[in-house]
């Protein structure tokens, strides 16, 4: 297997993930992954599309050039030199047209919505970095200033005697949009889903700059993480790494008490 790079290119329908990272789902799939530089997977369900390999890009679907975004992923792939050569310094957003289609596809009154809770659309980035593994083995992807951020905290932490486990980083407007799909189509109602769900693109997840924090033997996401002395530590030590926590009790966004979400504040 090709070792796998650090950098995440984002283009609004399709990923280009570096090769050495994703699990095939089939024999051809796994060939492909294994001598893959790059692999551009679909956003909306995750399926892979192509592989970009050394002699050229190998289709994983059929008619690969009618695929949604297509242009845009293949020209980020024609860009990736460019991309590595800028690093992890020149991070831009993508558009949000296509989220604010989607949104008003499932019925949600954005405007009211954002009235409600204060909230904002939040972009996602162009790029991401790759900042280890979360508890569930998953490639962990943050903002490039929070993957870094993360990296620091995690390490004094550690110093301090004091384990952090992320739980999940970085979420596409796709992965909540599925979300509210599959609960509507089981019968729950948009204001149902809204009290235990953001709306997709309000979520700080988005922007890759928030992640969810556990410790080890403790349920993810839930408020008993307020009684862990990794709580107690982030509680002291997480604001001198730029790290708050968006949802204490009684934040005016009606969102409930989430002591396990930290977002970070680049300088």
């Amino acid at each position: 297997m090709r070792g796998h790079g650090n950098l995440l290119i984002n283009t609004p329908e399709i990923e280009l993930w570096p090769g050495g990272l994703l699990r095939a789902r089939s024999n051809h799939d796994a060939r492909a992954l294994s001598r893959a530089r790059h692999v551009l997977r679909r956003k909306r369900d995750g399926r892979f599309l192509a592989a970009d390999l050394p002699e050229g890009l190998l289709p994983l679907v059929h008619r690969l050039m009618r695929e949604d975004g297509i242009d845009a992923a293949l020209d980020a792939l024609d860009c990736i030199v460019e991309y590595r050569r800028e690093g992890l310094i020149r991070v831009g957003e993508l558009p949000l047209g296509r989220l604010e289609e989607r949104l008003a596809g499932l019925g949600l009154d954005a405007d009211g919505y954002e009235s409600r809770t204060g909230l904002a659309l939040i972009a996602e980035p162009d790029r991401l970095a790759l900042a280890g593994f979360d508890r569930f083995r998953r490639p962990l992807w943050l903002h490039p200033a929070a993957a870094r951020a993360w990296t620091h905290l995690r390490g004094a932490a550690m110093r301090d005697g004091v384990v952090l486990d992320a739980i999940s980083g970085y979420r596409s407007h796709d992965y909540q949009l599925g979300i509210f799909e599959r609960k509507l189509a089981r019968g729950q109602s948009i204001e149902d889903i809204l009290n235990v769900n953001a709306a997709p693109g309000y979520s700080e997840h988005h922007s890759g700059l928030a992640l969810d924090i556990g410790a080890p033997g403790e349920p993810p996401a839930e408020e008993s993480f307020e009684h862990t002395g990794a709580f107690a530590w982030l509680r002291e030590q997480a604001g001198g790494y730029g790290f708050v926590m968006s949802y204490p009790r009684g934040n005016p966004h009606g969102i409930v008490y989430e002591p396990w979400h930290w977002r970070h504040e680049p300088a």
